[in-house]
């Protein structure tokens, strides 16, 4: 039976084979039918149904007419349990195929089509996983020649030498070899800023390439600024073990363009210039000089990164994430799902999602705070200054004269005001510029530095962050007036700045000037300035990972002798660095990672941005035409011809055409129309995909760099109001709040939330009252004073209670993940249950060993079966507080027989073990 497009009804088990076959074909395999043998075609041959001594097998995968592989197809819907069908491929793996003496075939798949699962049995304990799709002919050859594969060369790789090494950056290696063993495919190093994550991992690299033979391993940033910094620190390296440089001995290359060099073995290359790459696009240059995990767009359905046989999935061994909290989300997940390799992510700022990315397997944790008492770090003051109008905003009364300025060529005109002009400190350099407030901030900075900086004749090399661009403007015209130092004294380090910023970030890290340094993000991680002293926020920061990255860029050590290279009146090491917070940043509220859900209100330079990097969605192009269309009406004759000009001889009426296009339905008919004419063997489905592609292209291939940074600044011509009208007055200039006290203050407002909540929450009345029912609390009863506790109190956060305490004494455990459990291990401690706070797992654990002895000091004696079912049991007690029969008939019990098998194993006690485990281990 025919479909109405032209295409063949076929069975689900077909299609499935119709798309493996086309995905092998791409990845270099000729597929062919046993009677119809032709070994010339490829060195890689995929032959159907060949017959074994177990019976016929759907593909047999031969290199050089050498068996190696085969392949199990399934039909779609048997996606969810392709695991359970790799006894069967195993089955065809090792029987014999027919007319040959063939030893078992080490490569084998089972595939959908859609999900494609490989085991390579030569590896030690071989385990299957998710592969894009198939591998190629040429690197099983390769990997057959080999002899052994990569997991079995990894357990050969020897001891660590420690000399030259952190201790921190030992425990990271050891670990992450250990994992490397253990065939887990991903994993987290979490180090501090400052403590040596480049180097660890260059190591670790190094010792791969010497030791376990790796092929070419990926070193993964996501701005042009990391990837030179990676590349110089890659020149920089000698291992300990070898008198040469590393590239003497590798071969590294940092990615420019979409070429990758075969005799490279090592890669550096932004994940956007990867992510064009697999989609068979060229890169424009400006997209790799932001951090595109802070664009705001998010597209409904990134377009999916295609097959590329010169970069296949085998292509990499090993990945290095830089910064990984950010190059883990949206489209760019797909680009590291892409490749068949081992994932490391490096960061200093991990969030909750990142964890899960990589599995939970944290093979290193170094914190700040370990690193200051390591030495490794300086820690930090905070020092607070405060002003009327940046707390409370004003008011510009009607009839006074203001200068309006234009934001792009700060041209100002003079105006008399209709109405009263009221602003937050919200509209601060932004719609409203009130220079008395920066000049406040700035003049009592300077007058304060003596207190801040004693003994000192310079000032501390300073870095300012600004909100804009604009911004940072006014503030280095007002910081040279009020230090009263010309140009070189105060500079701006953004990718705006008329002066190279690799030069000027140059001059402020190693020459006597710039003594100040304004920047609007572009060092905000990743950029190592080890004089840097003080830190002055005159911009808020939500993100927490985003403010502790800024706050990283102090950290860094540095002797004496270098620091007074170009801080001359320093008088020891640098001991610490000061955040001087003008905006309150310390003390705002800060979330742990981007929200899940935005709102839509995306700014015109994130939607050309979107558009540029290849987005497709039928929302982006509307929204981005519709800008442009009352952008339109805005500009003079003169601007449209610019933009005629920077758009290939569009109109910006023809490229609102083109957007709109891609997704009319007539456009899209008219021109699958002409391409069936074109090529009348194509279905009418094809044709239609194709339309909509062309019609997408050549609405997108109109925006470029230049185009877009036209569009957004010419759009910014509009003006901002200059408020000298009032004047600020400075309301504190002192020390943040002493951080211990802090820290009591917090621990006092949650014990006095509890208390004065005790008799209306029946868990707490329960840990207040009545101890002993301790056995009948439930995960759900938990969460009802969590839930209360976010609505009433938000800053009384568990985990940031927890850390409270970890401040004041010392804490049994580490912080736990989970809320609830922090929530009620910090009950625990309030009402006197536990003398210290004591992670709620590690009192599960006591008391379960506990039980556990009492009970075999009689004649009864647990087996070892018994025994790893009761921790089973233990565990889940440890993170729902409770357990009932009813749990044994879902995750983890469900899948060891559940409580079928508990009564298999304990029989009628089994309530019994039930009840008593539920009173013994909530004591």
């Amino acid at each position: 039976m025919n479909n109405m497009d032209g295409s063949i009804n076929q069975f689900p088990e077909q299609e499935a084979r119709d798309t493996i076959d086309k995905q092998l074909n791409a990845s270099g395999w000729a597929v062919q039918d046993k009677d119809k043998i032709d070994w010339n075609e490829s060195i890689g041959i995929a032959i159907r149904e060949y017959q074994t001594d177990v019976g016929p097998t759907d593909y047999v995968l031969f290199v050089e007419r050498r068996p190696v592989g085969i392949i199990e197809a399934k039909k779609e819907e048997e996606g969810h349990k392709l695991i359970s069908h790799e006894p069967q491929s195993e089955f065809y793996a090792k029987g014999k195929l027919k007319y040959l003496d063939n030893d078992p075939l080490p490569f084998v798949y089972e595939s959908t089509g859609t999900i494609t699962r490989f085991t390579d049995y030569r590896d030690p304990k071989p385990r299957s996983r998710t592969v894009f799709t198939f591998h190629r002919p040429e690197t099983f050859k390769e990997w057959l020649k080999e002899g052994t594969s990569l997991r079995a060369r990894v357990l050969d790789i020897p001891e660590l030498p420690e000399s030259i090494l952190r201790n921190c950056q030992i425990n990271a290696i050891k670990n992450l070899e250990i994992s490397f063993k253990e065939n887990k495919p991903r994993s987290l190093i979490q180090m501090a800023t400052g403590s040596g994550k480049t180097y660890t991992a260059i190591t670790s690299i190094y010792r791969l390439l010497k030791f376990a033979d790796a092929k070419r391993i990926l070193f993964l940033v996501d701005t042009r600024n990391l990837g030179e910094q990676a590349e110089q620190e890659f020149m920089a390296y000698q291992p300990s073990d070898d008198n040469h440089k590393f590239n003497e001995l590798y071969n590294v290359q940092r990615l420019r363009s979409n070429y990758i060099s075969p005799d490279s073995q090592v890669c550096i290359s932004t994940i956007q210039r990867l992510y064009s790459i697999l989609k068979g696009e060229e890169l424009d240059e400006g997209a790799e000089e932001a951090n595109p995990n802070e664009s705001k767009w998010d597209p409904k359905e990134p377009m999916p990164v295609i097959y590329d046989g010169s970069i296949p999935i085998e292509f990499f061994d090993f990945i290095v994430i830089d910064e990984c909290h950010r190059s883990i989300y949206n489209l760019w997940k797909q680009v590291l799902e892409y490749f068949d390799a081992f994932l490391i992510g490096l960061t200093a700022t991990p969030d909750k999602r990142t964890f899960g990315f990589f599995n939970e397997n944290v093979v290193s944790e170094y914190s700040h705070e370990e690193a200051v008492v390591d030495g490794v770090n300086v820690g930090y003051d905070v020092y607070i200054i405060e002003t009327e109008i940046s707390q409370y905003g004003a008011t510009i009364k009607a009839n006074e004269y203001v200068d309006k300025r234009e934001r792009l060529s700060r041209r100002k005109r003079w105006e008399q005001l209709d109405e009263d002009v009221s602003y937050s400190k919200k509209d601060l350099d932004k719609d409203i510029v009130n220079p008395s407030q920066i000049r406040n901030i700035i003049r009592v900075f300077k007058n304060k530095l003596p207190e801040i900086f004693p003994g000192r004749n310079e000032v501390p090399k300073t870095l300012i962050f600004a909100k804009t661009d604009s911004h940072a403007d006014d503030i280095i015209q007002i910081v040279r007036e009020e230090f009263n130092e010309g140009n070189e004294f105060c500079k701006k380090i953004t990718y705006k700045t008329e002066e190279d910023p690799k030069s000027i970030l140059t001059q402020f890290r190693n020459a006597y000037n710039p003594r100040i340094a304004v920047t609007v993000a572009m060092i905000s991680v990743g950029t190592d300035v080890k004089p840097l002293e003080c830190l002055l926020f005159m911009r808020d920061v939500k993100s927490k990972n985003y403010f502790e990255q800024m706050k990283g860029r102090g950290t860094r050590i540095l002797g004496y002798d270098d620091l007074k290279k170009v801080t001359p009146s320093a008088f020891s090491a640098k001991t610490h660095f000061v955040v001087v917070d003008a905006v309150g940043v310390t003390k705002s509220i800060k979330t742990d990672s981007r929200p899940l859900e935005r709102k839509r209100a995306i700014p015109m330079k994130e939607l050309l941005a979107a558009v540029t990097m290849g987005a497709r969605d039928e929302d982006l192009f509307t929204s981005l035409a519709s800008r442009l269309t009352r952008l339109e009406k805005q500009l003079t004759d003169n601007e449209k011809e610019t933009f005629e000009e920077k758009a290939n001889g569009k109109t910006i009426n023809q490229t609102v055409k083109d957007l709109l296009n891609a997704y009319n339905p007539d456009k899209i008919e008219d021109e699958a129309g002409e391409l069936k004419r074109a090529n009348p063997e194509i279905t009418t489905t094809k044709a239609h995909e194709m339309a909509k592609e062309n019609l997408s292209k050549t609405a997108s291939s109109t925006f470029s760099g230049e185009l877009n940074g036209y569009i957004e600044n010419v759009r910014k011509v509009h003006e901002q109001i200059i408020d000298t009208s009032n004047i600020d007055k400075v309301t504190k200039a002192q020390w943040g709040d002493d951080d211990a006290d802090k820290a009591r203050d917090i621990i006092n407002d949650f014990s006095e939330y509890m208390e004065e909540h005790k008799d209306e929450i029946m868990a707490l009345s329960i840990f207040y009252d009545q101890p002993y029912r301790l056995r009948e609390l439930t995960s759900s009863m938990v969460k009802d004073i969590l839930e209360k506790l976010k609505m009433d109190k938000p800053l009384l956060a568990p985990l940031h209670v927890w850390q409270a305490y970890e401040q004041l004494e010392k804490v049994n455990g580490k912080s736990p993940k989970s809320e609830l459990v922090a929530l009620v291990s910090l009950i625990r401690r309030v009402t006197g249950i536990d003398d210290k706070l004591t992670a709620y797992d590690k009192t599960v654990d006591r008391n379960f060993q506990k039980w556990v002895f009492e009970k075999q000091a009689g004649a009864l004696k647990f087996n070892e079966e018994q025994m790893n079912w009761l921790r089973m049991m233990k565990e889940h007690i440890a993170t729902s507080f409770h357990i009932e029969v009813e749990d044994l008939d879902y995750t983890p019990f469900d899948a060891h027989g559940g409580r079928g098998m508990m009564f298999q194993l304990f029989g009628s006690g089994m309530n019994t073990v039930i009840n008593e485990m539920n009173e013994a281990l909530a004591v």
